[in-house]
């Protein structure tokens, strides 16, 4: 499936009806932890982005947490790998099973489902679509509310499908990578929406083949922006970069002052400033309208180098050498 039929057909993941295979094992837990990396923990991302009240911890590592055994005996391990063989997941999975923790699993298959399947613990079959994992936030978070018996939110999400106006945000997103050519894009966002501004990077990097990075409000107040004070001796080193800026009317007041201010401090200092308002009618639907203009943003960069958008072919080099 080609990058841009992934980005239109999007809304249409929020109809999956996952269905937890050996239900019987899944454990109820006062608190969760996500292994998974790349792709495979941005639907947890946005979950706490979305639900911040969620006792969620986000492991993308080897093994397990630091925490002490009576915290992790009291934690329901939930590995999620699209592919199922990412060597970090598999290894926490193993890890959570030596010390006999509750498990469940998210996968399209490989090595980690058969190892579910094998060991008799709760999983969840994920559609083969054909995206690659970063496209297929819709199905993973569909897959984790299940799991995590949010009824409430599984509802939320089917809505989803109706609201969603893919195909609206292609010519924003492609006057976006107008402006973004041949530059550094830098994502700022609030705390509340690091979620986003992360995605936005993620996308930016693996679709739009080109270096990009995020930082978050009001940290960034206090250390990052001091390095684009642009000055004469470090204009040159500085000057590649342009800025995006997430705005959430939901932002503690003050947090959108500081963005405001910060990006007058910008413009004045010759930098390219892009402001973009997240819009929707819930938390998700103005969290998804956002990754989806990235989508198309990210997409038309890659058009705009000559370069194919879908596969990550340094990282499967990486993978060959590692």
């Amino acid at each position: 499936m080609s990058m841009r039929q992934a980005i239109l057909d999007f809304p249409k993941q929020f109809t999956f009806s996952p269905v937890v295979e050996n239900a019987s094992g899944l454990a109820r837990k006062p608190s969760v932890i996500v292994a998974g990396m790349g792709g495979s923990h941005l639907a947890a991302d946005i979950l706490k982005a979305g639900d911040p009240t969620v006792n969620l911890f986000i492991h993308s590592d080897y093994g397990l947490p630091p925490w002490s055994l009576a915290r992790l005996q009291e934690t329901l391990l939930i590995a999620s790998s699209y592919s199922g063989n990412t060597e970090e997941t598999l290894d926490a999975y193993e890890a959570a099973g030596d010390l006999g923790m509750s498990r469940a699993v998210i996968s399209v298959g490989g090595r980690l489902l058969e190892a579910a399947e094998r060991d008799g613990v709760s999983c969840i079959h994920l559609p083969q679509t054909g995206v690659q994992p970063r496209s297929a936030i819709g199905l993973s978070l569909v897959a984790l509310a299940k799991l995590l018996g949010r009824g409430d939110l599984l509802a939320e999400l089917a809505s989803l499908t109706l609201t969603l106006p893919a195909a609206a945000f292609e010519a924003p997103g492609r006057k976006l990578a107008d402006e973004l050519h041949a530059r550094v894009p830098v994502i700022y966002a609030s705390s509340a929406n690091v979620a986003v501004a992360a995605n936005w990077k993620i996308k930016i990097n693996e679709t739009g083949k080109s270096p990009a990075f995020f930082n978050v409000f009001p940290e960034l107040n206090h250390n990052e922006m001091t390095g684009f004070d642009k000055r004469d001796a470090s204009a040159p080193p500085s000057s590649g970069f342009a800025f995006v800026f997430l705005n959430d009317a939901d932002d503690h007041l003050r947090t959108r002052r500081r963005m405001e201010v910060t990006a007058e401090l910008y413009r004045a200092r010759g930098y390219a400033v892009h402001e973009i308002e997240l819009e929707g009618n819930t938390r998700f639907e103005r969290l998804f309208n956002a990754l989806l203009l990235a989508d198309w943003t990210a997409l038309s960069l890659a058009e705009r180098y000559g370069l194919e958008s879908e596969q990550v072919p340094m990282v499967e080099e990486f993978k060959k050498l590692v």
